[in-house]
């Protein structure tokens, strides 16, 4: 397992693919990749079929790119180069058929 390099107090650097990931549900890993005091990093992988176990609500801002497959919404559909922002206030729970992975920062 790769940690989170603190190269100052500025900046930290990961190699993701070394980052163990975190079973969130069944075909849904989550492997976090570091921060600031202002924000956080995370890359989730969706088998095809998995489903966030709950409804994901938000103190703070939270935003996601989608790098490969889909993420469903409710009926929005979120293909490879979709960036979605979440405002504090709001939830959802997101699923994929296909699957999919994306790269999300939840600002603290």
């Amino acid at each position: 397992m790769s940690e989170i390099t603190e190269t100052g107090p500025l900046k930290s650097v990961v190699q993701v693919e070394e980052v163990e990931g975190v079973v969130v549900a069944p075909g849904i890993v989550q492997r976090r990749v570091g921060g600031t005091d202002h924000a956080r990093g995370w890359l989730v992988d969706f088998a095809p079929g998995s489903e966030w176990p709950g409804i994901d609500s938000h103190t703070t801002e939270e935003r996601y790119y989608v790098l490969s497959g889909e993420v469903i919404e409710g009926e929005e559909r979120h293909g490879p180069g979709t960036y979605v922002v979440f405002a504090p206030g709001s939830s959802h729970r997101p699923r994929s058929e296909s699957g999919a992975q994306i790269l999300g920062i939840t600002v603290l």
